[in-house]
């Protein structure tokens, strides 16, 4: 689950001020006005540190090589995955999205707690593949799924969000095309455009390099006429 990271993230803004003026939305064309909503550039991934041991463990453990006649969680688990990955490296950019979400969401749902005995835990793609996992093990995997089919960060977005369907904290997978930005959702087998999505309301997203504040149109997040 990721309710414990939202209310960190959600507290730390309504310890500033908001004010209703006029705001510079950054962070990428495609992602400054996901789900109607603009995207406000914060500082470091400090307040994210879930997010940097996912980085860190990734770069050393998500690898292909390993022994496959082990039959606990090693690294030959990632083996089907990489195959996977080659197997789609020709076809169009739209089309490997869609099978990337597809392919992901054929795991199990496992919720954190049942699988390593803690309420919020972002596990890497070795973990995940062999585990299962919860909604933001989905995104986690498919972002480093097209990362590894070579799409630029910048084009690539984890966003937490609110369903307001289910009235649940929710994370998916947002990919800037040329067309538009999809959505990679564990909830659903099609890759949508963001803007046909309207029970989602986004509160923070991030990649490898930065992470964004979600506000509604315009509406500024300051703190001494600076942003957070």
């Amino acid at each position: 689950m990721i309710k414990r990271l939202c209310l960190v993230i959600v507290s730390c803004a309504v310890f500033f001020s908001f004010s209703w003026s006029p705001a510079h939305a950054t962070g990428g064309d495609a992602f400054t006005s996901l789900f109607g909503y603009q995207a406000m550039e914060q500082n470091g991934l400090t307040h994210l540190p879930q997010w940097l041991s996912v980085l860190e463990r990734h770069v050393l453990e998500d690898l292909p090589e390993g022994d496959c006649s082990e039959g606990f969680l090693t690294k030959c688990h990632l083996q089907k995955w990489f195959a996977f990955l080659e197997s789609i490296r020709g076809l169009p950019r739209e089309e490997q999205i869609f099978q990337v979400n597809r392919y992901v969401n054929k795991k199990e749902y496992v919720i954190d707690l049942n699988n390593y005995g803690k309420e919020d835990y972002w596990a890497i793609a070795k973990e995940f593949l062999y585990n299962g996992g919860d909604c933001e093990d989905y995104a986690i995997t498919k972002f480093f799924s097209l990362k590894w089919l070579g799409y630029p960060p910048e084009e690539l977005r984890i966003v937490i969000l609110q369903d307001t369907n289910l009235r649940t904290p929710h994370a998916v997978l947002a990919v800037a095309t040329s067309r538009d930005t999809l959505i990679l959702d564990n909830q659903s087998g099609e890759t949508l455009p963001h803007r046909r999505i309207v029970h989602y309301i986004p509160l923070f997203s991030l990649n490898e390099t930065a992470w964004w504040l979600h506000l509604p149109p315009g509406m500024s997040l300051r703190n001494g006429g600076k942003t957070l």
